[in-house]
Formats: C-alpha cells, structure tokens, sequence
C-alpha cells in the first residue's frame, strides 16, 4: 500500500494558543455550533481526547456519513495534533486509515501559520478552520 501525503499552510490572525484551543481543545463541541452543515456531533466511544482516544464524527450535510478517528499525539505546549481516520466513508473502502497533523505556529506579524497534512477534505478543513478564526475574532475572550 503507498503512502500520500500533503501539505497545507493557513494564515490566520488569531494566536496559536487560541486557535489551539477552539480547534483541537474544545473543537468538539464547538465545531458541530459553529458549522452545523458539516459537522452533526462528535461522540467519544473510548477515552476524552488524550492520546488513545477513539471518537465518532456524525457529519451534517455530506456526501460522508460518519468517520471514527483515533488520538495519535496532542502536544498542547508545540500545538501539535495527530489523529487517524480508521474507519467511516471517507476511506472509501479502499484505504486503510488516513492521518492527519496539524500544527500551529506563531506567525511573525502575527496571528497564526496552520500546517495541516493531508489533501483528502482540505477545502472543507479550510472552511472550518476560517470559521473557528471567525467565531475567535468576534469572541476574543472566549479563547
């Protein structure tokens, strides 16, 4: 079986620590009010979050069902987060599982530079990750 893989880099204005936090942190329960339309619920079937843990994404409207994802790594101090995608529509019966990192860093004039790795749903993860800096922006001190 080969191995893809795919680089994204996003700009934003909000900080690291909040997008972290918005994204990843709380990203379950905020995402699914933020972007109803994509996102229904996000359940945890093993676990809450730390690495290990096993959770159901129920999407909104989608070509995709449901995917289940496995916590690789969460690094809240390098804002670092590594999940896999292990079983669900978007592995298409064909793929075995599909791995994502994402890191934030701290971007010179400011805000935040969002490395993410993987193609498959990048347009989608983007119009997520815009609403999340949208909701921080209008909220500042919600993060």
């Amino acid at each position: 079986m080969g191995v893809f893989t795919y680089k994204s880099v996003v700009i934003t204005a909000s900080l690291p620590a909040k997008m972290f936090k918005a994204c990843i942190i709380n990203g379950d329960t905020l995402i699914p009010k933020i972007v109803p339309q994509a996102f229904k619920s996000v359940e945890y079937i093993e676990g809450n979050g730390e690495a290990g843990s096993i959770k159901k994404v129920t999407f909104g409207k989608s070509q995709f069902k449901y995917m289940k994802q496995k916590v690789e790594a969460i690094d809240n101090e390098n804002f670092v987060y590594i999940y896999n995608v292990v079983e669900g529509d978007a592995l298409m019966n064909k793929l075995e599982k599909i791995t994502y990192e994402t890191k934030l860093k701290a971007f010179p004039d400011g805000g935040s530079l969002k490395e993410e790795g993987i193609k498959a749903g990048k347009d989608k993860a983007l119009g997520i990750f815009k609403a999340i800096e949208a909701y921080i922006l209008e909220n500042p001190n919600a993060y």
